[in-house]
């Protein structure tokens, strides 16, 4: 069928006009599309993500290590396993005190495959026995092994007890520092190489390390080890820190797995125990239960009580309890000697110790010394030992320490005193003379001697702490025997340079006199601060850290080594929860009391206020 050029033109027309306008619809759509596209773009530049958020500054990729903004990581490897590997291999890595990402991967391999390979396995091993054993030569124990353990792995397959798997195992360390993250790939490739697991730092795969540890399940690295069930098994990081051991008292339940939290302190490299805590996190609760369950272990405890809290707890036990006040007739003699114990001391040298031990008071008390002075008090005190015959060759069990006012009659015959015997007539004749000018009449022949320092002003707390530990100090070295010294708000302490060393010295000393020293403190920022704040920690073999405030977080964390989630933990703790430390091991805990021992222990005003109503009313009975 032909048609003429004319009338085809005019049939196809309309039709050609209907898609030239439909063109210019879509034309006109797509332009508003683009436009729109390159609107919502322009918005989306503006509008903040979830990964602008969690994004670093910088990112730099090194040949060993990767930066991310200030941090630094790398990532390590496993290469080969050892025969044999114990169930939770993985605990000490898992549990060190830095910031670590693990990851697994498990690919499954067909058991016909892997048959196939050990069916060849073991005719290579048969073969090579028997050839030793036609050659004469003695057995080879390796290859015997070998061949058993390659049967064993075959019937286990052939049966379905087994299966096989290449494992891929990867630690992404992160620090702040690169010489940091050094030191903690050399201790954690230690850790492995202890356990015979050879392991690598990534070297020119820095980033796909890092990739292959990111919660993204990308194994970019694919570096495995053939391995079957079993062993991959105990590889599962189902693992808590246990410190449960067969000695020792109930400290609380490990919120991990909700174990006991067994321990006996003097089980450690020493016997020194520091608690960290805000006020009403329950610190002194902890440590009051930690005191009735010691005296049951037949353990001796002594108290320093700034705020009368363990009077309760020392009258239910039938306790010492001795008010140190100005007005008290308790006394304690800052002069005070020990006895020598055995030979280990001489005398010469036990009365150069008083005398600093002595001095150091004195500055506290004095509000410091020229070195003049510090000449003069140091020749004046010598002479006041002299003055009661406390010399080189004295029996110190006979002797009479002096007081005082011994020491003012001394400097008063000194030239050059005047001034310190201004400032000492304040504590002979002035407002302070009830405080240490007499002998010592207090005794310490109870399980448990709680000294209250309550109703002393601030400005007299820190030299009353210090007399009194120092006589608890002389008593402790005069008899040698398990005993536990408890220092409530030791913060008094670390406001003055002498009795803060004063304290460190005794923490540093005391496991040669079996004694546990316990520092309890809630400003936790001038206590770490300062040099010997530091050094007892360092000291002290158990720490308890407790609901920690958002202003001294930081440095808790910095000082203990914590995690971000251990920094978050001490933020979000309950009354009576924290962390503790127990050597190098450490857990969360959660501190537990039956019904008796909460009644005994309790600070609540409102529970003391009942249990006072409770007693007046028995009392009321009874009569």
């Amino acid at each position: 069928m032909a048609f003429k050029p004319t009338q085809l033109g005019r049939e196809l027309k309309p039709a050609g006009g209907k898609l030239a306008a439909e063109e210019r619809a879509l034309a006109a759509k797509s332009a508003e599309a683009l436009i729109t596209l390159e609107e919502e773009k322009v918005y989306r530049e503006g509008v903040i993500s979830i990964r602008d958020l969690i994004a670093p500054a910088a990112f730099s990729v090194e040949s060993s290590y990767i930066q991310l903004g200030a941090t630094f990581c790398r990532t390590l490897f496993v290469v080969s396993y050892p025969r044999y590997i114990s169930i939770g291999w993985s605990s000490p890595i898992i549990n060190l005190s830095v910031t670590m990402d693990i990851s697994m991967f498990f690919y499954p391999v067909k058991s016909a495959i892997i048959l196939k390979q050990l069916k060849n396995k073991v005719g290579a091993l048969e073969a090579q026995i028997n050839a030793d054993a036609e050659k004469g030569a003695p057995r080879d124990p390796v290859r015997e092994t070998a061949l058993r353990d390659v049967e064993q792995l075959r019937d286990n397959l052939t049966q379905g007890i087994e299966h096989f798997f290449q494992f891929a195992f990867y630690v992404t360390i992160y620090a702040d520092k690169l010489e940091k993250l050094n030191q903690i790939s050399e201790d954690i490739e230690g850790l492995l190489g202890g356990k015979l697991i050879m392991s690598r730092k990534v070297l020119f795969q820095s980033e796909q390390g890092f990739n292959s540890t990111l919660p993204l399940c990308n194994d970019e690295l694919l570096i495995a080890f053939n391995m079957n069930s079993s062993p991959i098994a105990a590889s599962f990081p189902f693992i808590s820190a246990e410190l449960t051991s067969d000695d020792g008292i109930l400290y609380g339940i490990n919120r991990h797995n909700n174990s006991l939290i067994l321990f006996d302190r003097f089980s450690l490299q020493n016997g020194n125990m520091v608690v960290f805590a805000t006020a009403g996190a329950g610190k002194s609760y902890a440590v009051k239960l930690e005191i009735l369950r010691t005296m049951m272990m037949g353990v001796d405890v002594i108290v320093i009580d700034p705020e009368m809290e363990y009077k309760h707890l020392s009258d239910a036990v039938g306790g010492t309890y001795i008010n140190i006040s100005l007005s008290s007739d308790s006394k304690v003699n800052p002069f005070d000697l020990p006895r020598p114990l055995g030979q280990e001391t001489s005398v010469d040298d036990i009365i150069r110790g008083a005398v600093i031990t002595v001095k150091g008071l004195l500055r506290i008390m004095l509000g410091g010394l020229t070195t003049v002075q510090d000449s003069i008090i140091d020749r004046a005190l010598i002479e006041t030992y002299a003055k009661k015959d406390i010399t080189g060759d004295a029996d110190l069990s006979a002797v009479t320490p002096p007081i005082i006012q011994d020491l003012q009659e001394i400097l008063e015959g000194m030239e050059g005193s005047e001034e310190l015997v201004l400032k000492l007539k304040k504590f002979t004749d002035g407002t302070f003379a009830g405080l240490f000018n007499s002998p010592t009449n207090v005794e310490m022949h109870n399980q448990l001697v709680v000294f209250s320092v309550r109703d002393l002003e601030d400005e007299l707390r820190p030299l009353a702490i210090y007399a009194i530990i120092n006589y608890i100090w002389n008593v402790v070295r005069s008899e040698r025997k398990k005993r536990v010294l408890v220092i409530d708000e030791a913060w008094w302490l670390m406001q003055h340079e002498d009795s803060a060393r004063f304290m460190y010295a005794l923490v540093k000393r005391c496991r040669k006199y079996y004694l546990g020293v316990t520092t309890i403190t809630q400003d936790v920022n001038d206590f770490l601060k300062s040099q010997y704040g530091q050094a007892i920690v360092n000291n002290s073999a158990l720490q308890l850290l407790m609901k920690q405030s958002p202003a001294a977080v930081d440095l808790v964390q910095k000082v203990f080594l914590l995690t971000e989630s251990e920094k978050y933990l001490l933020l979000e703790s309950g009354v009576g929860e924290g962390i503790f430390f127990a050597g190098n091991k450490h857990a969360a805990i959660k501190v537990v009391a039956s019904y008796t021992e909460d009644q005994l222990v309790t600070t609540n005003p409102e529970q003391l206020l009942e249990i006072e109503k409770s007693k007046k009313e028995f009392e009321a009975q009874t009569q």
